[in-house]
């Protein structure tokens, strides 16, 4: 498969299987697609069986629609092929919406002309009695086809492939197994909470697996650089099985940019091969070797340099210490007290402007809390100086809301209507019908509209509360509500048209010549990169329109409460002194129904004031450590082109 492979030498000093990594996951899907059909074509003109190996999840979903668009556009058969999917939850009824057999279906199977016969999936409604006999039939069934052409795998975080968790053995064959609670923590959006996910699975083993002729792993986004750097260069371990694929000659890895960005090569690649010394790679260098090292950047010396790869640096740039005084430079340029840019000063070490001294600043935010857990400090001090700031709640946030405030809230309204004589009947029928659909509610059951509302309506009268708090008029705070949001939960298929225009029209209004945004893209069918996209969009198409103030405006980034930006990507630090932490804290309290547990905590078991403080504390420790101003806090924030 063609790809942007690096010459094999470089990759294997840290690569201990074949890499290849793409522009972005579709260009990745469409080489695995293409590969795929090769294998059928190939095998159907000498009359042979095509045996596939399938994944589920959202990983191969666009591999499974180019394999769909070569079968309606371009005349690929599946009559000749046999497939055998890795993996399903047990137990677990075919017709479920969370099911495998469900997913293959509608992602695959139904618009393709594969004969149903030759379909094999798990099956999660056996006697567990019987599971074990129907695993050997399965092997035995894919041995009697002469084993897999070819395997398609994701990876979970915790290094599982299929759902061989941590501690699978190399060998394993077809079983059922025990998931771990972080692959369980992943699935719990689609089963509506990890309460409701299955503890077990059927799955296919890591030998099973390996008697495929031809493997191919695939990631995207940066979500999984982690666990795919230990799959690749890491040490073979039952602790990550995906390191077992080392041991297998005919496997390749398939990532795009973002799953590969802690490779060796792209995160240190100076540790790799000569590199072409960017000022940006220059500052990552540095700040790498100031961190490995525990040392402040001025005191690296060239020994520093030469011990650590960056010997052709110190020879090419040198002498080491102009560099290190350099990147100090840099670095201490990117802390500023005026996010809004300093009026009547000198902003050309500055990361902002300082005319206009008063500027149209909004700030969008993807629920209707990120706002402050993300940049409250910056945005208090945006209002405290004196800049018409907005902020504008994209969503109206209703999905993370207990369905017991729901009941509390109108449980007051019924109230204090019945205290003014007003007649409470509608709010009183409608609360009992509420009930009713509360105590037989489903997981994942999408809420009434009279729910949803009310739901909205709780997380509106906070971000009010927060934004108040923050120093911002009420005609200044703007309910998008963008459509998309409400959207999704009945379809996969929507259109951001309206969104990208409404977005366009608060823009007009505003004329910012600031816009801050949410860039965390971890998750890229996340609300956040949803949202991001909708105002880049936006802002494009009104710089295509020639709208003359689009010229004065910048686009900055913050992110959320889950990780920062790192410190060589940081382009304008705004430090926060112990009191403006404390004000933040008050801002994010205003949102009393995402206070103690949430209903999405992911990950972080730290309520969201308490991720945010000791987020920025640790960017502040972070530029501490290499030599700079010791504050309380630092929100990081990179500035975007568009």
């Amino acid at each position: 498969m063609k790809s942007t492979r690096l010459n094999l030498l470089e990759e294997t000093r840290f690569e201990k299987v074949a890499v290849s990594v793409y522009e972005d996951q579709y260009i990745a899907s469409k080489a695995v697609a293409k590969r795929i059909a090769e294998i059928i074509q190939s095998k159907q003109k000498s009359g042979e069986t095509t045996v596939l190996g399938l994944a589920t999840g959202a990983t191969p979903v666009n591999v499974y629609k180019e394999l769909i668009r070569l079968h309606k556009e371009e005349g690929l058969s599946f009559k000749d092929v046999v497939t055998f999917n890795l993996d399903e939850y047990y137990p677990m009824k075919p017709d479920a919406e969370q099911s495998y057999v469900t997913f293959m279906n509608e992602k695959l199977f139904n618009h393709i002309d594969i004969d149903p016969e030759n379909i094999n999936i798990p099956d999660g409604t056996l006697k567990e009695e019987d599971v074990a006999k129907f695993c050997m039939e399965y092997e035995a069934k894919i041995n009697s086809y002469g084993g897999l052409d070819f395997q398609v795998l994701g990876i979970g975080r915790t290094g599982h492939i299929g759902f061989n968790e941590p501690g699978s053995a190399p060998n394993s064959g077809t079983r059922m197994v025990t998931l771990n609670d972080l692959t369980r923590r992943d699935a719990s959006k689609d089963f509506g909470g990890k309460e409701n996910v299955p503890t077990k699975a059927i799955t296919m083993g890591v030998g099973t697996i390996f008697k495929a002729r031809e493997i191919v792993l695939m990631a995207w986004n940066e979500k999984k650089a982690s666990i795919v750097k230990k799959a690749v260069e890491g040490e073979i371990s039952s602790e990550v099985p995906a390191t077992y694929l080392q041991l297998s000659s005919n496997v390749e890895f398939v990532l795009d940019k973002e799953a590969a960005s802690q490779l060796t090569r792209f995160d240190t690649p100076w540790l790799v091969q000569d590199c072409d010394w960017t000022p940006q790679l220059i500052k990552k260098a540095v700040v790498w070797l100031a961190k490995e090292l525990n040392k402040p950047i001025l005191k690296l010396t060239e020994d520093d340099y030469n011990n650590n790869g960056m010997a052709q640096l110190a020879t090419e740039k040198g002498p080491v210490y102009n560099i290190n005084i350099d990147i100090f430079n840099k670095i201490q340029h990117t802390i500023t007290g005026w996010p809004g840019g300093k009026p009547n000063a000198d902003d050309s070490q500055r990361p902002e402007r300082a005319n206009p001294a008063k500027k149209n600043v909004i700030i969008f935010s993807p629920h209707p809390d990120d706002d402050v857990i993300s940049m409250g400090g910056t945005f208090i001090r945006l209002a405290d100086q004196g800049h018409n700031v907005h902020v504008a709640y994209q969503t109206s946030g209703n999905t993370a809301v207990w369905d017991e405030d729901v009941l509390r809230f109108m449980e007051f309204a019924s109230d204090y209507s019945k205290a003014l004589g007003l007649d409470a009947s509608k709010l009183e029928n409608l609360y009992s019908e509420t009930r009713n659909i509360f105590s037989t509610k489903k997981p994942n059951q999408v809420d009434t509209e009279e729910v949803r509302t009310i739901k909205g309506l709780i997380r509106k009268g906070e971000a009010i509360a927060g934004a108040r708090f923050a120093g911002l008029p009420d005609e200044n705070i703007h309910f998008q509500n963008l459509p998309f949001y409400d959207r999704t939960k009945f379809s996969k298929n929507v259109s951001f048209e309206d969104d990208i225009n409404e977005t366009m029209e608060l823009l007009r209004k505003v004329k910012p010549q600031q816009v801050f945004a949410a860039g965390d893209f971890a998750d890229p069918h996340g609300t956040h990169k949803v949202c991001f996209d909708i105002i880049y969009q936006a802002l494009k198409r009104i710089k295509a329109d020639g709208d003359e103030w689009i010229k004065d405006c910048w686009l900055w980034l913050y992110r959320g409460a889950w990780h920062e930006f790192e410190i060589h990507e940081i382009e304008m630090a705004v430090p926060l002194s112990p009191q403006e932490v404390k004000r933040k804290r008050l801002a994010i309290f205003k949102h009393q129904s995402q206070k103690d547990l949430p209903v999405f905590p992911g990950d972080d078991a730290r309520e969201f004031w308490v991720r945010a403080e000791e987020r920025t504390s640790e960017t502040a420790r972070a530029y501490d450590a290499l030599g700079l101003a010791n504050y309380e806090a630092i929100e990081a924030f990179i500035k975007w082109e568009f």
